[in-house]
Formats: structure tokens, C-alpha cells, sequence
């Protein structure tokens, strides 16, 4: 029988996956900890690894957690990574690395496959992914979507079959609003119930986290405002007496809403509200192409109006695990749970105007390079993550704008200082800029904006010492033309998106 193994994306280790359970090592990390609370983490993806990093390192040192992930290929390279000291997540913010470090050396933090965790649990937070389906025709438009919750209710199920009786569950994913009373609740009532345990002990609460992960990526979750809420005031209760000890709720103080319903609504409208804005901008840059004007200088104009000051510039579009489906999550909910039979259009909509960004970037590149020969010509894309400054590929706009332009072109780099491995297309990516653009590729494309690009004045160099002219094309409009060679501008070889160039 073929080993199934499971490679890190980080380190490109090989890890066969497990054939036994943890139950021992489980046992012994507990009775290590006899002194302390045990905070049981389900999921360790981009939240719940640095959420159990912020709980492991909380003030007064009183939680030993741990973090649980499923045995698949596509997930336990992370918990052995993570036990053998190495931490799965890639970032430009050093508090990471150092909140992991102090985890690993108080020998706090342990990771593991094994849902018999749970039983150890006085504090259970459900950080897993949950996924909204997407149908569409062939021009991008959005025929129908779903909210699969069979994975989402069995991950509740594997708590509610051995977790105590007075539990405290903290929901933190972004859910359908209405998800934990009508689909979690019942799920533990009916769990413990099997198990001939009391029902009406175990707490249950909403507080949606709002991570991001950037060089903010600990502090936007120790140090931020967070809203919480309960299924019960005795919930409730619980759930900010944990929260004081794991945020800085002094400087940060916490906002409580009456049901789970409303915060479950106040995380899905949050997002929805910056997709429609990001949606704005697209459609903006779209006219200002074909209208010859820099949108950008116009932005900048309307921005001095304060009511107007956060009037989005345009990008390559919409990428992440949230903005890309919380919307149509809401629309779900709305007509699932809910009974609005028109659900939300204009969220909707939004969802939809930047899922076709890709595609209009593409369409803008691909005018720009159409007399370029598709086996000679080389090109060198600048980022890979869905956003700046984090390591993180899921759902990035990149993907698809890369797969589009390898139908045309033939020799395609990629560089992205946070992205070593680029799990959804399994590449390898480079991460030194400096040994990137020794390259001297004939086309230059930014697809990300870090700020390693940004504020790296080396790059204008290595453009400038290039052994041949090339073109750049900035999608997200980062480099600043004044700093380039004086080519770029009088050859006309620096194309932004969304400022128009009144072109034949």
C-alpha cells in the first residue's frame, strides 16, 4: 500500500500521514498542563493558528492549548510542523514567529489530528473553514450558489461526541447569520443528550475575529475591537470573561450584541460592505481605461473630501477566504434561514464584478502584449498572495489571471517573498526579488501589492540595470513612474490599470 504524504507549503517537507491515533501524547501534554485551562483550537489554518498563538501567549500565562487539523494531504503537514518547532504560517509580521517561539519554549502550544482533544477542552474555538459553492456561466455571471454546511456540522459533531458538559464553544467562523442557533445548538444539545450528559450547562457564543494577515497580523487580533455575543446571557457572560484574558480589551474595549444572529450579520455585512466598495472601483477603472484618465490622480481628488476619504483605488480584484464569499454567505442565509425570497442582489452583484476582475486585467495585459511572441517572450509576475504583505494564496486573483496568460505565453515566473510553494497550482515560487529580476524579462507584471515592492527602492534598481528594455505593467498601482528609468516614460513603457493612456 502506497504511503499518503502530506507536503508542507512553507518548507516543502514531505509527512506521511498518520496510521494510529494521539490519545497518549494528548494525555501527557494534559497532565503537563494539570495547572492551566486547555483552549482546544479547531482548525489551523490562517486564523486559528495565530489565534492559538495570542491565547497560548496570553498575559497571565493561564491556558495550554491545543490546535486540532485534519489528517489529509492538504492539511498535516501543519501539525507536524508545528510540533516539531516550526511555525506553518509565513509573514511579515515578526510577532508570528516570536508569539510561536514563546509557545513552543513554555511548551504550551500542542498540535494534533485527534478529536479526542476535545475531552480535555474548557474552552473549545471553532476556527474551521466554511465554504459557499459557485456556479457560473462562461462570462463570469453568477448562476446560483450554496453554503455546503454537511462538513461544517460534522466538525460540531466531533466536539459535541466527547467534549465536558460545561464547555464553553466559542464559534469564530464566518457562518450564515442564524448558523449557530438553528444548525450548532442542536447539533451539541443532540450530542450531549446521547450521552446521557445535562444539556443546559455547556456555553455557547459568537465572535467573529477580524483578522488580518498582514504586518498587523497579532495585534489585529490581540489588539482590536472585538463583537461578541451568546445563544444566553450565561453565555455571553462566558465569553467575555475569556475574551478579557486573551485581548486588550482595556485599550480595545468589547462590544456586546444581544443574539448570535447579530454578530453571526455583523461579520458578513462587514465584509460585504468593503466587496461592494472594491466592486465600485473596478467598474471605475474599467471607464477610466476606456476614457483615457488616472484614476488614481482622480481618487486622490475626491479623497479630500472627508465624507469620501475612503474611496477605494482600483486592483487585479478580490481575493481571500472572505470577501470572495461572505457576501453570497449572507444571501444564503437570508433566503435559507431567513425567508427573503430575493435574497441580497447587490452583494451579490459584487461578488460577482470582482470575480471577473481577473478577467479584465487579462483582457488589459493582453492588449498591451498582442504583437509578443508566445514562445520567446518572457514574463515575470510580482506576487502571487491574494493580498499585501501575507503568504496567503487561497482564492487570489492571481490564480486566475496566471492561468489565463499560460494560454498565451509560454515562459512564466512568479516571485512573492511570503510564497515559497504556490499550493493550488503546485509551484515553486521564487522568494529573493534580487535574484528574481537578474531575469531580465521582457514584461514586468506586479500582481501583488507588498510593500517589500513598494518601499524597496533595490527594485528600481534591478529595472534599471536590466541588459534589455523591458515593459511593467502594474496592476495595483504601486511603483512610482518618477523613480523608473527615463524610458518608461518617454517609450510609453509603463501601463498602470485603471489609468488610461488615450491609445489607438
Amino acid at each position: 500500500m502506497k504511503e499518503i504524504k502530506s507536503t508542507s507549503t512553507v518548507t516543502g517537507n514531505d509527512y506521511c500521514l498518520p496510521i494510529t491515533d494521539d490519545k497518549q501524547s494528548i494525555n501527557d501534554f494534559a497532565k503537563l498542563h494539570q495547572d492551566k485551562k486547555i483552549v482546544a483550537v479547531q482548525g489551523l489554518g490562517f486564523v486559528g493558528t495565530v489565534m492559538s498563538l495570542v491565547v497560548a501567549n496570553s498575559d497571565h500565562g493561564e491556558y495550554a492549548v491545543i490546535g486540532l487539523d485534519r489528517a489529509t494531504e492538504e492539511s498535516y503537514w501543519k501539525i507536524a510542523e508545528i510540533n516539531a518547532g516550526i511555525c506553518p504560517i509565513v509573514s511579515s509580521d515578526p510577532l508570528v514567529s516570536e508569539f510561536f517561539n514563546n509557545a513552543k519554549r513554555q511548551e504550551n502550544f500542542y498540535a494534533t489530528y485527534d478529536s479526542m482533544a476535545f475531552s480535555y477542552a474548557d474552552v473549545v474555538i471553532v476556527d474551521i473553514n466554511l465554504d459557499v459553492t459557485k456556479v457560473k456561466d462562461d462570462t463570469g455571471n453568477i448562476e446560483s450558489f450554496d453554503v455546503p454546511l454537511a462538513g461544517f456540522k460534522k466538525a460540531i459533531e466531533s466536539i459535541g461526541q466527547v467534549c465536558k458538559e460545561d464547555v464553553l464553544i466559542l464559534v469564530e467562523t464566518t457562518v450564515p447569520p442564524g448558523t449557530c442557533q438553528k444548525v450548532v445548538y442542536p447539533i451539541l444539545v443532540e450530542s450531549l443528550k446521547s450521552r446521557g450528559l445535562p444539556t443546559d450547562k455547556f456555553k455557547l457564543g459568537h465572535s467573529y475575529e477580524r483578522v488580518m494577515p498582514g504586518p498587523n497580523y497579532v495585534n489585529s487580533i490581540k489588539n482590536f475591537y472585538r463583537v461578541y455575543s451568546g445563544i444566553n446571557e450565561e453565555s455571553a457572560d462566558a465569553v467575555e470573561k475569556f475574551l478579557k484574558t486573551v485581548i486588550s480589551t482595556d485599550e480595545y474595549p468589547l462590544t456586546r450584541l444581544k443574539t448570535t444572529e447579530s454578530t453571526e450579520m455583523a461579520k458578513v455585512l462587514e465584509n460585504s460592505y468593503r466587496a461592494m466598495n472594491i466592486s465600485f472601483a473596478i467598474e471605475w477603472s474599467r471607464f477610466a481605461e476606456n476614457a483615457g484618465v488616472d484614476l488614481y490622480e482622480v481618487v486622490d481628488a475626491i479623497r479630500l473630501r472627508p465624507t469620501h476619504a475612503n474611496l477605494m483605488y482600483p486592483g487585479i480584484g478580490v481575493g481571500g477566504y472572505c470577501l470572495t464569499k461572505d457576501p453570497l454567505m449572507a444571501s444564503w442565509a437570508s433566503e435559507q434561514f431567513f425567508g427573503l425570497e430575493s435574497g441580497l442582489q447587490s452583494s451579490v452583484k459584487a461578488v460577482e464584478n470582482n470575480d471577473k476582475m481577473p478577467m479584465f486585467c487579462f483582457d488589459f495585459v493582453s492588449n498591451i502584449l498582442k504583437h509578443h511572441d508566445k514562445e520567446t517572450t518572457s514574463i515575470g509576475l510580482l506576487g502571487v498572495a491574494y493580498g499585501p504583505g501575507i503568504g496567503d494564496t487561497r482564492f487570489s486573483p492571481v490564480e486566475d489571471f496566471y492561468k489565463r496568460l499560460s494560454m498565451h505565453f509560454n515562459n512564466i515566473k512568479c516571485q512573492d517573498p511570503y510564497v515559497p510553494l504556490w499550493a493550488e497550482l503546485n509551484l515553486e515560487i521564487e522568494t529573493s526579488l534580487e535574484a528574481f529580476l537578474v531575469n531580465s524579462f521582457d514584461i514586468l507584471i506586479v500582481t501583488t501589492g507588498h510593500r517589500d515592492y513598494i518601499n524597496n527602492n533595490d527594485i528600481y534598481e534591478l529595472i534599471a540595470c536590466a541588459k534589455k528594455e523591458m515593459i511593467i505593467i502594474d496592476t495595483v498601482g504601486l511603483l512610482d513612474l518618477h523613480k523608473l528609468p527615463a524610458h518608461f516614460s518617454q517609450n510609453k513603457n509603463f501601463y498602470v490599470l485603471g489609468v488610461g493612456h488615450n491609445e489607438e
